[in-house]
């Protein structure tokens, strides 16, 4: 179960992070003006914010592995319309659509991946700690992303930039294929006796109820607009601060510099997880470290002016978000029933894009007022809001705080 994990990890990681390096410049190439470029970005993450729960709810009714298997097809489809819309300079409008339905297609990978891993896990015997796992996740998906996005803007230079396109679109396929070779439902049981309308109805009561419902979970999933959300921005304003610190806009090279510290960083960060997990009795605690290492980090990455540090400060936001996100994960997923378990993750993967909707905006304008510099500072800010909500989940005392190994939540 661990292995098909991986393996779709990596595939599905490589496949996204194909483009990640060339996505903008083959929108502009399109014929699409800069506005309309970041608005086709912002209707992707609509997409995302709009079918995040309903796809979760068709994991919970329907099953872990046709969600799976419907997001893949869905993201290959969308992936060579991507290409087909470049090819024939298309307008914006339709360049809208088929952004939100590459949305759609994302949102049935998330929440769904996880909960059928961890009821695998559960349904297999599995005694280790979920944090094991996602740590390695994290390390495959690293390398994956390096791996990724470096051979998308090789093969980009050496072609044209539709080719990452196809191959992206290829790779999807190939993940069909192995998702329905090795992806079977463990441990978990749908519930098709009712009605499509009726069960979405009964997956999200019962979903609210060990969701916003359950104060623990409620607590914790309210730090991910503000850490998630701040992250979004982050990530893709690296590239061109790091440029400005450098001194010259066109080092391309130093731009991909950012996408390779995090890659290592997610890889170091996984590594590292079980064993800082291991120094600390509590889940909330590791989590706790990580945010306000990451707030800190990011306004001293707003303060300095020189080159190397910021480079260094880099590393270590990579590393600070990386350690958090197994532990993250495993604390959410162990609070939450098998039944409920993708339409809750799902819930909690839309806070993010809540907050990114919302700071995506609100620090670009800071940055455009004040400099990036600014803008990284407010995102340190901003990460510093997450810190009362997990002290408020850990005020609650729930069993997943301590729990060593996976327990697959309670029963419903």
């Amino acid at each position: 179960m661990q292995g098909t994990y991986y393996a779709l990890m990596l595939g599905n990681t490589v496949a996204a992070s194909f483009i990640w390096g060339i996505n903008t410049l083959f929108l502009l190439d399109a014929g699409l003006t800069n506005l309309e470029a970041f608005s086709a970005n912002a209707f992707f993450t609509a997409g995302m914010l709009v079918f995040e729960i309903p796809t979760g709810v068709v994991a919970d009714t329907v099953g872990r592995r046709a969600s799976y298997l419907l997001g893949t097809v869905t993201l290959a489809t969308t992936t060579v319309l991507y290409w087909m819309l470049w090819l024939w300079h298309s307008p914006f409008w339709a360049w809208a659509v088929v952004s939100v339905l590459l949305g759609l297609g994302f949102t049935f990978f998330s929440g769904a991946v996880d909960a059928w891993l961890v009821d695998a896990l559960k349904a297999t015997g599995y005694e280790g700690s979920l944090e094991t796992v996602f740590g390695r996740a994290q390390i495959v998906g690293g390398i994956a992303m390096l791996s990724g996005s470096v051979l998308g803007g090789v093969i980009a230079q050496a072609t044209d930039l539709g080719v990452p396109f196809l191959i992206r679109g290829g790779i999807f396929v190939l993940m069909v294929i192995v998702a329905v070779l090795l992806m079977h439902d463990l441990g978990f049981t749908p519930d098709r006796s009712e009605g499509p309308l009726r069960a979405t109805r009964t997956v999200l009561r019962a979903s609210i109820r060990y969701g916003l419902g359950d104060p623990p979970v409620r607590w914790f999933m309210l730090t991910s607009p503000f850490t998630a959300g701040v992250g979004i921005y982050v990530f893709y304003a690296l590239q061109p601060y790091l440029l400005e610190l450098w001194g010259d806009e066109e080092a391309y090279s130093i731009a991909g510099l950012a996408a390779a510290l995090l890659s290592g960083a997610a890889i170091v960060g996984g590594a590292l997880a079980p064993k800082v997990r291991a120094l600390f009795r509590r889940r909330t605690s590791v989590i706790l470290l990580a945010t306000v290492a990451s707030a800190a980090v990011l306004i001293g990455l707003g303060l300095v002016r020189d080159f190397w540090v910021a480079v260094a400060l880099v590393a270590l936001w990579g590393i600070a978000s990386a350690l958090d996100d197994p532990v993250h994960r495993a604390y959410l997923n162990d609070m939450i029933p098998s039944k409920q378990r993708a339409t809750v993750l799902s819930f909690d993967s839309l806070m993010g894009s809540a907050g990114g909707v919302v700071f995506q905006p609100t620090l670009g304008r800071a940055a455009d007022v004040g400099g990036y510099g600014t803008s990284m500072i407010w995102s340190g800010v901003i990460t510093a809001v997450a810190v009362p909500f997990v002290l408020l989940s850990r005020a609650q005392r729930a069993p997943a705080d301590t729990a060593r190994q996976v327990t697959g939540g309670p029963e419903a």
